[in-house]
């Protein structure tokens, strides 16, 4: 058990007194002396800056400037001609036909339509054999032989009395210039009906000419499609006094008389 011992009784020993502080000097009124207030804020590159030269992507060495503008010009030149030409082309196809072109035009509209056939009313049926001074070329109907020309395609001109009463019997005859080519020649035939004569006619307006009893058509050729028309529209006797005798039967030769089979002066169809 530890001892308990009292305290001292009485002041405190003596020491040395504690230091006074040091006087506090107020802060002077107003800016130091030395302040400035901030002026404006510079604008743009401090004087004397100069702005660092342009960089060149790819060190390469670059095609000469020269050269490369004589290839682009000679490309130019180039290009122009060829232009050109096809401008020339353009008009001289285009240009300097004009007048053919809408020649063909209006053969196109009138392709569509038998505007153009001519009609021939009150023709005589009699019968004849003599001669006979027609007012068409080819006839179209009047009088005729008591005989008739047989269907089919002839090399050589044929009787125009003949062929009248081939019409009457309610024929398309259809007549083509003689210096007509081949080519030309087969589409006629292909084109010609059953009941139908082809034969050379010289001296006639148009390249082809197709006739039935009192209607007739000029065609511009063997490819004009007014053909296939006016057979649909006439080449069943329509027009015809007799339009269900037919030319069938009929004689071959041009002068009325039976043609020699080897003489090549028509064939049947």
């Amino acid at each position: 058990m530890s001892e308990h011992r009292p305290s001292p009784a009485g002041p405190p020993s003596a020491g040395p007194p504690p230091a006074a502080p040091l006087p506090v000097a107020p802060p002077p009124a107003g800016p130091p002396p030395t302040w400035h207030p901030p002026g404006p804020v510079p604008q743009g590159p401090p004087p004397g800056w100069t702005p660092p030269g342009r960089v060149l992507v790819g060190s390469g060495p670059q095609p000469p400037r020269r050269e490369r503008s004589a290839w682009l010009s000679g490309l130019i030149a180039l290009i122009v001609v060829a232009v050109g030409a096809g401008i020339v082309t353009a008009v001289s196809v285009f240009g300097e036909d004009r007048d053919d072109r809408e020649g063909r035009l209006e053969r196109a509209d009138a392709a569509v339509t038998l505007d153009e056939v001519r009609r021939y009313d009150d023709l005589e049926t009699l019968h004849t054999l003599g001669d006979v001074d027609y007012a068409q070329v080819p006839p179209v109907g009047g009088q005729h032989y008591p005989t008739w020309l047989d269907c089919g395609v002839y090399d050589a001109p044929v009787a125009d009395e003949l062929a009248v009463h081939a019409l009457e019997h309610g024929t398309v005859w259809l007549t083509h210039d003689p210096d007509l080519s081949a080519d030309e020649l087969e589409v006629l035939a292909d084109a010609l009906p059953a009941n139908g004569i082809l034969s050379p006619y010289p001296g006639m307006d148009a390249p082809v000419v197709v006739t039935v009893w009192g209607r007739q058509l000029a065609l511009d050729g063997a490819d004009d499609p007014r053909l296939a028309l006016f057979v649909a529209e006439y080449g069943a006797g329509e027009t015809a006094p007799e339009p269900f005798a037919s030319c069938a039967g009929g004689v071959r030769g041009p002068g009325g008389l039976p043609a020699d089979p080897g003489s090549g002066s028509g064939r049947q169809v």
